[in-house]
């Protein structure tokens, strides 16, 4: 969403009364009319999401400003207990359309039926009309009500919307038919069967949209139940059922066979398999023992599990996760602006046709009777509800499969991007390989020993989360080497880092052969080079202006990048590789994987440097990361992905979180984001189409009010449908 510079805040704001997208447009315009504010609202969703500067408007103002476009609004605070009410209000607002739509079907059915004598054997009035008036009657002010009072709403918030065209339309039919039966104008047609037949039928589209909107969400729903609701908690040496919500950080929890993991953990005592595919998408169990991390809604499979709180309540996954998706259930996609600009003015351009249409059918055919069903059948025919659900009822099934597939895209218009990229640039370490490097050689030059080697650097790094940082305190830690204190700490991401060393007068350097040779570093030797040329990732270590050695790692490439790598060149995605590693080391890692184009020896700002120059070239560039120094290239990128392992900053720059540690995920990120783009496109034709074949039809008396009702119904109902459709998405291989 497009906001202006002095947004500082954010809320949401649930919506009532919308009836169709002509009432969020104007919603939409009324809020953008504020001072600072930038508004997005979601008919599929009944939502706003507001952008605003506290300086300039107020929730109070907005609220004030929803009221005066006719609608109903109020702020989102709490997410879960914001859900639980708008699930409330939809079962009573359905059970309520169920019960009149019960009515106006009983009483519409009878003067539906002798439409059939009256078009075989051409009798008319087989019903008599005073009978006819006691059926439309509750029909249209009792069940029609909805709609006058949704109509007076938005004309006295100066706007209109679809109760409007059905008002107008019903109103024509039935205050024709009663005028002609009070007067007994025994030679002039009556259309009670009309207007109560549209009222019927629109009730009808609103009850199965109702119904098939609520399968849109139906991912979110299942994300919701899969945590548990009790837990088995160690409190004082005993084992107590307690609620979810009362588990804090730190209390220890156990987790049965069969069980879901009620919170975020650290596994402690027990060994055992758990189902992450509900977080993951990937069907394979998880071995998990003592270290590993579980997560809230997983599934234990056989062990006892003994697990430490590490995140509870809004802080799990899980939580995040459904944050996420209702986060980009509510967004809007930029090829939604046209639907947008449309239904701002599709509501008087039908009015205005519809007058039209009256006025030269009673010029042309002297008949007012049939000029007033021509005119009823425009006002009938067009409702901009298709156009309004076309978008978010497919963005909300495609985010939410989405994250059944441990694809979290934060906003529709990251969607839309990832499903136009053209290339992407992908990081080797983390992303291309498991991330786990291990030292595998350590030369020693002059008298320095293996020792000093590695704790210089063990104590270098201690305290990084890089991987390499890991492998060599790992090494130094399995052969029992202590790490000395460091002063003076300076780090150069991307190159390395200097420090006094424990006693050392002279600074310490560790890192990349380009950055430690800048200390005086030699040149590499023989040795060196054949490690490079292996594709081990080379690190020296300098004291003063003396080398002490080098450390040698490696990383092995994940089994499944070289099928990633094919599966985009499949898609038409070029695939570009940034490291900063040695340009040995990237060949090795290119040449296994199947990427042709690549930059070694790549620094942070060279990596936000190289994508920018993509993206000014015209191309739709995607980028993948899981470090921190890939957080100013995801930032630059049209659309960034990281690994959901990855680091916290490289996550938050990120459009799209990948919870599967596989490049595969980003394939299936891109698919799914098309599929989601396809929907979108068949969901604007239909609703476009519809309108644009089915207004002049009406407009020549080709559609009887009645034919035209159903259609109007039907047109919505085939979008949210169509849209539906995205929850039997997979990813194909």
């Amino acid at each position: 969403m497009d906001t202006p510079a002095t947004t500082k805040e954010r809320i949401d704001l649930g919506l009532t009364g919308m009836t169709c997208a002509a009432c969020a447009a104007r919603i939409e315009k009324m809020l953008n009319k504020l001072p600072g504010v930038a508004a997005n609202v979601n008919f599929a969703t009944e939502t706003a999401s507001v952008g605003f500067d506290p300086g300039q408007a107020s929730a109070e103002q907005m609220l004030a400003a929803v009221a005066r476009a006719g609608y109903g609004a109020t702020v989102r605070r709490d997410p879960d207990e914001d859900r639980k009410r708008d699930e409330a209000r939809k079962v009573h607002e359905l059970r309520a359309l169920r019960r009149e739509f019960a009515v106006a079907a009983v009483l519409t059915a009878p003067l539906l039926l002798q439409m059939v004598p009256m078009m075989l054997a051409g009798a008319h009035d087989v019903l008599p009309r005073w009978w006819q008036l006691a059926l439309a009657t509750p029909v249209q002010l009792w069940v029609g009500r909805r709609f006058y009072v949704g109509a007076f709403h938005a004309l006295r918030g100066g706007g209109a919307n679809m109760d409007v065209l059905v008002v107008l339309g019903t109103t024509m039919a039935y205050a024709w038919s009663v005028a002609v039966t009070l007067l007994d104008m025994r030679d002039q047609h009556i259309y009670f069967e009309a207007a109560a037949a549209v009222i019927t039928l629109v009730l009808l589209g609103k009850l199965l949209e109702a119904r098939a909107k609520a399968g849109t969400s139906a991912a979110m729903q299942g994300l919701l139940r899969l945590a548990p609701r009790m837990a088995h908690v160690i409190r004082g040496g005993e084992t107590v059922e307690l609620r979810v919500e009362d588990i804090v950080a730190g209390d220890r929890f156990l987790v049965r066979a069969g069980e879901s993991v009620p919170v975020d953990g650290v596994v402690r005592e027990g060994t055992s398999a758990l189902d992450e595919s509900m977080l993951t998408g990937e069907s394979r169990f998880v071995a998990k023992q003592s270290g590993d991390v579980v997560y809230a809604g997983t599934v234990n499979q056989d062990g006892l599990l003994t697990c430490e709180a590490t995140k509870v309540g809004r802080d799990t996954l899980l939580a995040g996760i459904v944050r996420l998706v209702a986060e980009a259930q509510g967004s809007k996609a930029p090829i939604q602006r046209l639907a947008d600009r449309v239904s701002g003015i599709f509501v008087p351009i039908v009015v205005a046709i519809a007058a039209i249409t009256l006025v030269a059918t009673w010029w042309v055919t002297g008949d007012v009777a049939r000029a007033l069903v021509h005119a009823v059948a425009v006002l009938v025919i067009a409702c901009p509800c298709a156009l309004g659900l076309a978008t978010p009822t497919a963005i909300m099934v495609g985010t939410g499969r989405g994250a059944q597939s441990g694809i979290l895209i934060r906003n529709a218009a990251a969607l839309e991007q990832a499903g136009r990229l053209e290339t992407l640039v992908v990081d080797k370490t983390g992303t291309l390989t498991e991330g786990r490097p291990e030292v595998t050689d350590v030369v020693a030059f002059g008298d320095a020993s293996r020792t000093d080697i590695l704790q210089a650097a063990a104590s270098l790094e201690q305290g990084s989360t890089h991987p390499l940082a890991l492998a060599i305190a790992a090494a130094a830690s399995r052969e029992g080497i202590a790490l000395l204190p460091i002063r003076d700490f300076v780090s150069t991401p991307g190159r390395g880092v200097t420090a006094l060393v424990g006693s050392d007068a002279d600074v310490t350097t560790l890192g990349a052969l380009a950055f430690v040779a800048q200390q005086g570093f030699d040149p590499p030797t023989a040795e060196i080079l054949g490690m490079e040329a292996q594709g081990k990732s080379i690190v020296g270590v300098v004291r003063g202006r003396r080398a002490l050695g080098v450390i040698a790692l490696a990383d092995a490439i994940r089994p499944t990048s070289r099928d990633a790598t094919r599966r985009l060149a499949a898609i038409g995605v070029d695939v570009v590789m940034l490291t900063g590693d040695n340009s040995e080391a990237a060949h090795a890692v290119a040449a296994a994987v199947g990427i042709a184009k690549y930059e070694a020896n790549v620094l942070p700002e060279g990596k936000a440097e190289a994508v920018r120059e993509l993206v000014a070239a015209g191309k739709v560039t995607g980028m993948v990361g899981d470090g921190v120094n890939d957080a100013p290239a995801l930032a630059a990128a049209d659309v960034s992905f990281a690994i959901g392992a990855g680091s916290d900053i490289a996550v938050e720059a990120a459009d799209v979180t990948l919870i599967r540690n596989d490049l595969g995920a980003v394939v299936d990120a891109i698919l799914l984001s098309r599929a989601t783009l396809a929907k979108i496109r068949q969901n604007l034709f239909f609703a476009f189409a519809y309108n644009v074949l089915g207004i002049p039809l009406a407009a020549m008396g080709m559609l009887n009010p009645v034919i035209a009702g159903a259609a109007m119904a039907l047109s919505s109902v085939s979008v949210v449908t169509n849209a539906l459709l995205l929850r039997r998405w997979k990813a194909p291989r």
